[in-house]
């Protein structure tokens, strides 16, 4: 790879816990520390994180990781030369500018308290739940931050009076960490970045800008949002009090956007990460494309000021890794999350059993918030190695449904091939680990799946835009450098068309199973 030697630092701040890992020159993790935080399930379907914990949660991990790479003998007190940062998108907080305190918990992406609130403007505007799609690309959903920020808006009396007096600001994760480590209360950057920008239901994907009719439309107040920034780019330098001062913040993107990166996938080529939830996004390049099946129109990346966007078709899923977090939580069948590899082993089939996990409703394709999960075809033959595959086919299930709409709009399944004319599914995040997972998913889709050496490419995409945006990489060694694929592994299919064709006819049963749930007595 070009360029000088030395390090870049890269904070992953995901949904259950943060990381901060620092790479060398050839992109090689030298050292990392993880932490995890507290959920909040305050009610059922509400789903809250404390802001401030995940602001300690960050200063830990990267004094840790510093003081792990500097005992292995790494010189990265003189040698860091920028960081970036990657977080779980749509999570949002409103906080006070004056006193730099959250003035409600931050309201995660997968919660679903705004469902009221998004029925009521189906109603009220013309274009029902697409209204503001032609825009943003997005349909009216609890996912999505603006639906959160009413929420707040409306309910929270300290947000209200907040807004009134000119003290509140909004912002995602990112903007939340940003603001606080360029100097909170004493002159903090206010920013987001395009792909985080592009989650919020507020910004118009053509002008990437915040789209005032919608603003208007949903009476939210310009003044409380961020600026928006490309993705590579130097923002601000780190204030002191944080390990790294003076540390320039260089790179900054929505973690399904950082895979991207990471997996350097260009116009044509789709990724899945399977971590709490899902997510599976397929490059479009230049040009947006308006999904008619159920998919988001997105931002892929935007790598630098004057840089030329790539825009992305995505499927979001919910619950991917968290319902192996819920057999382990809640009903205790494993210890941990890495047993269930070798429990789902002990069994070649489900048994007839199928398992669907909308525990806050189904994302894409399907967009139903009346959904609730189901286990079906439980006989007195099941024991808890059905359930546990069942579990792992639910994962692969979804991400079947997603890249089947993906290859009716992004056109003939001929058209997302590879040379040897093969689709390619790129998979990362540490639920890839699991190689029944992955051989399940091959033989799911019927088409291979590749995993990369390294699976944490959140971190690493986030990495790559901070290096561009100094100089310490060049696109060429992100885009161009072959070495990276050569180690990775392929899992091809062998199961059986016509066994394949059936399990998704059942798998399709049990997913219509699911609607209508929602107001099942308690």
């Amino acid at each position: 790879m070009a360029g000088e030697k030395g390090f870049i630092g890269s904070i992953d701040q995901g949904t259950t816990s943060t990381r901060f890992i620092i790479y060398d020159h050839d992109a090689r993790a030298v050292a990392s520390h993880q932490v995890e935080f507290t959920q909040f399930y305050t009610e059922a379907g509400w789903v809250e994180h404390d802001p401030m914990e995940i602001l300690e949660s960050v200063k830990v991990c990267i004094a840790k990781a510093l003081d792990k790479a500097t005992a292995d003998g790494h010189n990265v007190d003189g040698g860091l030369k920028a960081i970036g940062l990657t977080d779980q998108r749509e999570t949002t907080i409103v906080w006070s500018k004056s006193t730099g305190l959250p003035l409600h918990k931050a309201i995660v992406w997968m919660d679903a308290r705004t469902s009221s609130i998004c029925k009521r403007l189906e109603k009220e505007l013309s274009g029902g739940r697409s209204h503001f799609v032609e825009s943003c690309g997005l349909p009216i959903s609890t996912y999505f931050s603006a639906m959160k920020l009413l929420w707040l808006m409306e309910n929270v009396d300290a947000v209200k009076d907040a807004i009134k007096k000119g003290d509140a600001i909004f912002g995602t994760i990112d903007t939340w960490l940003i603001w606080n480590m360029t100097g909170g209360v004493n002159g903090g950057l206010h920013v987001t970045d395009v792909t985080n920008a592009s989650r919020t239901m507020l910004m118009n994907l053509k002008t990437l800008s915040w789209d005032e009719e919608t603003l208007k439309t949903l009476g939210i107040p310009a003044e409380i949002l961020p600026k928006i920034v490309s993705n590579s780019e130097v923002i601000g330098e780190i204030c002191k009090g944080w390990p790294i001062p003076g540390i320039k913040i260089a790179g900054c993107l929505g973690d399904q956007h950082a895979a991207m990166l990471g997996q350097a996938c260009k116009k044509g080529e789709a990724k899945s990460t399977y971590g709490t939830g899902a997510f599976i996004l397929l490059n479009t390049g230049e040009v947006p494309i308006k999904s008619g099946h159920g998919l988001l129109t997105t931002l892929s990346y935007k790598l630098g000021p004057q840089a030329k966007t790539n825009y992305a078709l995505e499927g979001s899923i919910a619950i991917a890794g968290a319902a192996v977090q819920w057999l382990r939580d809640s009903l205790g069948i494993i210890k941990s999350a890495s047993e269930i590899e070798d429990l789902a082993a002990l069994v070649e089939t489900t048994g007839g059993v199928y398992f669907v996990p909308a525990f806050n409703g189904l994302f894409a394709p399907w967009w139903r918030e009346d959904a609730r999960g189901v286990c079906i075809g439980i006989t007195r033959f099941t024991n808890k190695s059905h359930i546990a595959r069942a579990v792992l086919e639910s994962m692969c299930f979804q991400v079947k449904d997603v890249l089947d709409s993906m290859n009716k709009d992004a056109g003939e399944k001929g058209s997302l091939n590879n040379e040897k004319g093969e689709f390619l599914l790129r998979v990362d995040g540490g639920a890839t680990a699991n190689n029944l997972l992955m051989q399940i998913q091959a033989d799911l889709m019927g088409t291979p799946v590749v995993r990369p050496v390294d699976i944490e490419t959140t971190a690493l995409g986030a990495a790559y835009a901070a290096g561009l945006a100094v100089g310490f990489w060049k696109e060429d060694d992100i885009f161009e450098s072959g070495e990276k694929s050569k180690n990775s592994k392929v899992f091809r299919p062998v199961m059986e068309e016509t066994t394949r064709k059936k399990k998704v006819e059942s798998w399709c049963k049990a997913v219509e199973r699911t609607f209508d749930l929602a107001d099942l007595s308690l």
